[in-house]
C-alpha cells in the first residue's frame, strides 16, 4: 500500500506548531478538502465512526486527508453499543452516540462541526476539563466548545448547525461540501458576503495570533488537563439524558459591528434540498 506522506502531521499538531497566521480563505479551503473526503466515505455508504482532528493529516502542499479508517463501517449496519460501549474521543462524539444509539452519517457531521470550530477558533475542544461522565452529561445537555469571537458569522452558523443536538437539523455531507465550495469561490469576490466577513475577521484574527506568539515565545501552547484524552478509548456511559440544545442559542452568537445581509438558512434552501436528499448517496459529477 502506498500512502501520501504528510509532513505537517495531523491537524491538531499543525495548528499547535504553526508559526504563521492561517487566514480564513485558507481555512475554508482546508475544510472543503476535509468535507470532500467525508463525502467520499458517505457516498461509499460508510461512516467513519472515529472522526477527530487527530485523524486528519496535512501535507506541505496544504492538502488535508482523512485517515484511520479502522473503525469505518457500512452505514447500513445496525449496531447498538448500549452494552458493549463505543470507542472514540469524547469531545468529538455526537450525544446520541454517547447514549449508545446507532452511529450514522449525521454523527460524522457532528464531529465535523467540532473539528471545524477547533480549526477556525484554534482551540482544542474541552482541553481544560476531565473527559469523564460529567462532560458526557453536559454535552447531552447542550454544552459545546466556545466559538472564537473572530470567526465569521456564516462559518459560525454552519458550525452550530453541524453540532445540533437534533439529528434531523444537521446538514448532510453534500450540503456542507457545496456550501464550503461556494464560500471558497466567493472568498475571491469582493461582492460576496463571505469576502466581506473574512476580511474583517482576518484583521482581528491576525492581531490575536501575533499576541499569542509573543506570549508563548513563537510557539502556541495549549495547557491540557491531565484527564483530557485525545486518542480513541472505550467509553460506556449509563443513563445519559436525552440530547438537547441550550435553550438560549444566543449564547453561541457573537455580536458583530457589521450588518450581515445573508444567512445560512437561505443558502441551504438555494441548494435545492429535495434534490440533495434524493441523490445524497451518489457522487458529485
Amino acid at each position: 500500500m502506498v500512502l501520501y506522506y504528510c509532513e505537517f502531521g495531523n491537524l491538531r499538531n499543525y495548528l499547535n506548531k504553526s508559526k504563521n497566521y492561517i487566514n480564513y480563505k485558507s481555512k475554508i479551503d482546508y475544510l472543503q478538502h476535509i468535507a470532500r473526503g467525508l463525502l467520499n466515505i458517505h457516498n461509499a455508504k460508510k461512516v467513519h465512526r472515529d472522526f477527530h482532528s487527530g485523524n486528519i493529516l496535512v501535507n506541505n502542499s496544504y492538502y488535508s486527508f482523512i485517515s484511520d479508517l479502522g473503525m469505518c463501517q457500512p452505514a447500513s449496519i445496525k449496531q447498538s453499543v448500549k452494552e458493549e460501549g463505543i470507542h472514540g474521543v469524547l469531545p468529538y462524539m455526537a450525544p446520541e452516540v454517547l447514549r449508545g444509539y446507532q452511529y450514522t452519517k449525521a454523527a460524522d457531521i457532528y464531529s465535523f462541526g467540532i473539528i471545524m470550530n477547533e480549526f477556525l477558533s484554534e482551540e482544542i475542544p474541552f482541553n481544560d476539563i476531565p473527559h469523564d461522565e460529567f462532560l458526557a452529561i453536559k454535552i447531552c445537555k447542550g454544552l459545546r466548545p466556545t466559538i472564537s469571537k473572530d470567526v465569521p458569522k456564516l462559518l459560525k452558523d454552519l458550525i452550530i448547525k453541524c453540532w445540533d443536538a437534533e439529528i434531523k437539523n444537521r446538514p448532510t455531507t453534500k450540503e456542507v461540501y457545496q456550501i464550503l465550495n461556494e464560500w471558497n469561490d466567493g472568498a475571491n469576490s469582493q461582492n460576496s458576503e463571505i469576502y466581506f466577513q473574512i476580511k474583517e475577521c482576518d484583521k482581528i484574527g491576525e492581531e490575536k495570533f501575533k499576541n499569542r506568539l509573543n506570549e508563548h515565545k513563537c510557539k502556541k501552547s495549549f495547557q491540557t488537563h491531565p484527564q483530557a484524552f485525545y486518542t480513541s478509548r472505550l467509553l460506556n456511559f449509563k443513563n445519559l439524558p436525552k440530547p438537547v440544545n441550550f435553550s438560549d442559542l444566543s449564547s453561541f452568537q457573537i455580536s458583530s459591528a457589521n450588518p450581515i445581509s445573508e444567512c445560512l438558512d437561505v443558502q441551504l434552501s438555494e441548494l435545492e434540498l429535495n434534490e440533495i436528499c434524493q441523490d445524497s448517496e451518489h457522487n458529485i459529477e
